[in-house]
């Protein structure tokens, strides 16, 4: 019962992104945190109110937390084919013809 829901838990957490993805995630990341960073620091500048600058930053980062870290579908649009573990080698010929300073060796 416990490793079951164990790995039902471990299934969801896990989740797949590819490289595309990967990229995506950053610069959402960095665009968020710089907006947020840069109102956050303007509302309380302007304001004089420390704690507000403080609560919107954490917001922000919660926010982009949010949207980066979990799996998200939009994060594995362009997955990549990997090879079958175990595939056929590159070359199917029995016999392979090797040149190696101008001398012909056959395998």
């Amino acid at each position: 019962m416990a490793e079951q829901l164990l790995d039902q838990v471990r299934d969801a957490v896990e989740g797949q992104i590819d490289f595309e993805g990967q990229k995506l995630a950053e610069i959402l990341a960095t665009a968020i945190l710089a907006i947020v960073g840069g109102v956050s620091f303007l509302v309380g500048f302007f304001l004089q109110d420390i704690a507000l600058a403080l609560k919107i930053g954490l917001g922000g980062t919660a926010l982009a937390f949010l949207l980066v870290v979990p799996p998200w579908p939009f994060f594995n649009k362009h997955p990549v084919k990997w090879l079958p573990v175990g595939g056929e080698p590159a070359i199917t010929n029995a016999h392979q013809n090797l040149v190696i300073d101008e001398k012909l060796f056959a395998k």
